[in-house]
């Protein structure tokens, strides 16, 4: 079998460009001692990614804005928090979120 190197550097250089962004602040981060404002507001990370990926994908459809009656993904969204707030069940919402999204897909 051929080693091709122009492939085997790209994959080479793939991994380093996926592994050193994440490896390199795990290392200089577990010899820090961070403050406490700043453990609080990388608490607040996670949420604020996931909700500006659902919030685009709930808002944004073709690049415009779409409006409430004639986006199904956004009126489907609004049983299943009502479903989150309520039972703070993971498995719950994503089943009401499914249920929903199936029940509008049918009728609209």
């Amino acid at each position: 079998m051929e080693v091709r190197w122009d492939v085997f550097l790209i994959i080479v250089g793939s991994a380093l460009v996926t592994f050193l962004p994440r490896v390199v602040p795990l290392m200089v981060l577990s010899r820090m001692e961070l403050p406490e404002w700043g453990i609080r507001w990388l608490n607040y990370v996670p949420i604020s990614v996931m909700a500006a990926l659902v919030g685009q994908e709930l808002f944004v459809h073709d690049g415009q804005l779409t409006s409430l009656w004639t986006n199904v993904e956004l009126l489907a969204a609004i049983p299943t928090v009502l479903v989150a707030i309520k039972t703070r069940s993971l498995l719950g919402t994503v089943v009401a979120g499914m249920i929903s999204i199936m029940i509008l897909r049918y009728l609209l």
